[in-house]
């Protein structure tokens, strides 16, 4: 199968899972709009696939002041979006046995750019999708500490805890809507986000980002709503957290709409 969309938007597609992903949706023929906070790299990504294949907005989604005025200029550019990937994301450690040095601005600030901000753009972009004639998509990179989180890295596993939660709910939600909802969560990954551990130890950390990004877009190209990757642990054990919680997640649900 192919991916389903022609268009993509994709937010963080300057570094990382963002840009494999968005080289390897243009080489399957999908337009990409790149978007980021480093225009020479959104530059490079047009130049490398030209502009009928590529095209690229700056924006940073940490100045949710302007999210409105972002959401509208991307829709009046490029009306035929049927894909938003939102992709960005940071990571860092904190030692919480150490409460006097934990910086508490840049935790909160860290949960706000890898969940609150990616709520906010999906809530602001869902009436454009919704209007649509045909079969629309959000596209979130979540990650396997959704489920099983990593001590050292409270804020972030915080952060994608509470991406996973808020996309079962849009994606119940929705149900009846045009608009699909997926989730593709990825194990480590070698890519700059664990530049925090030394370049030469960060990017060696995880799997390999073309393997990574083979398996993210056969997943991707499946039609399934919820692509797994790797695991932090037993693949049995972890896949079989993962079906069950979604079954009881979706009995909740009936319950709570009525439905026997």
């Amino acid at each position: 199968m192919a991916f389903a969309y022609k268009q993509v938007l994709l937010v963080g597609a300057t570094a990382g899972i963002g840009a494999a992903m968005a080289d390897r949706l243009v080489q399957q023929g999908t337009k990409v709009i790149a978007v980021g906070r480093r225009q020479e790299r959104l530059d490079l990504f047009v130049q490398k696939h030209g502009k009928g294949n590529a095209g690229a907005i700056r924006f940073d989604i940490r100045e949710r002041e302007n999210m409105d005025k972002f959401v509208q200029d991307v829709t009046a550019a490029y009306p035929d979006l049927d894909c938003i990937f939102l992709n960005a994301g940071v990571q860092s450690p904190i030692d919480l046995s150490l409460p006097e040095k934990v910086d508490l601005a840049a935790f909160h600030s860290e949960v706000a750019i890898n969940f609150s901000s990616l709520v906010d753009l999906s809530i602001k972009f869902l009436p454009f999708l919704m209007n649509k004639r045909k079969e629309t998509s959000l596209i979130f990179t979540g990650s396997n500490l959704a489920l099983v989180p990593a001590s050292t890295l409270p804020a972030y596993s915080v952060s994608k805890a509470a991406l996973n939660a808020f996309l079962l709910c849009l994606r119940d939600q929705l149900r009846n809507s045009s608009v699909k909802v997926i989730e593709l969560s990825p194990p480590p990954v070698q890519t700059e986000l664990h530049d925090y551990l030394g370049a030469e130890r960060g990017r060696t950390l995880g799997m390999p980002i073309d393997e990574f990004t083979e398996a993210a877009y056969e997943g991707l190209a499946s039609g399934s709503d919820q692509i797994v990757i790797g695991s932090p642990g037993p693949a049995e054990i972890f896949n079989d957290i993962v079906d069950k919680r979604r079954t009881l997640f979706q009995n909740l649900a009936k319950r709570l709409r009525g439905e026997t």
